[in-house]
């Protein structure tokens, strides 16, 4: 069952979050040789996604999630939905966090 965290995306900025992945055991979970996928949808069956660059740490067990300011300008404020996969060498997928990325205006302009 994955964990469930809010976001929060300052529209126009860089963003970056570390994820903490750890076994039952509370131990970090050794993330070498799985991939990892994210993305958020403004709803479950929104067909169009905003991918984050998703990569793991290996044996630290965390997983970092980007966006560039660019793509941060380009995303309209409000509520998204997002979750993050794991996949393993032998193609078993686990979702191993969900939740809202709230995604805030920005006012500067340069």
């Amino acid at each position: 069952m994955a964990i469930k965290a809010n976001l929060t995306i300052d529209q126009g900025t860089d963003f970056v979050v570390t994820i903490d992945v750890e076994d039952f055991n509370d131990v970090p979970f050794d993330l070498t040789g799985y991939s990892v996928a994210a993305q958020m949808r403004k709803n479950y069956a929104a067909t169009s996604a905003i991918t984050f660059d998703a990569r793991q740490l290996g044996a630290a067990g965390q997983i970092v999630l980007e966006l560039t300011s660019t793509q941060t300008s380009d995303i309209e404020p409000g509520r998204y939905l997002y979750d993050v996969e794991i996949t393993d060498q032998i193609g078993k997928i686990t979702r191993v966090i969900e939740g809202i990325a709230t995604v805030t205006p920005g006012i500067t302009r340069i």
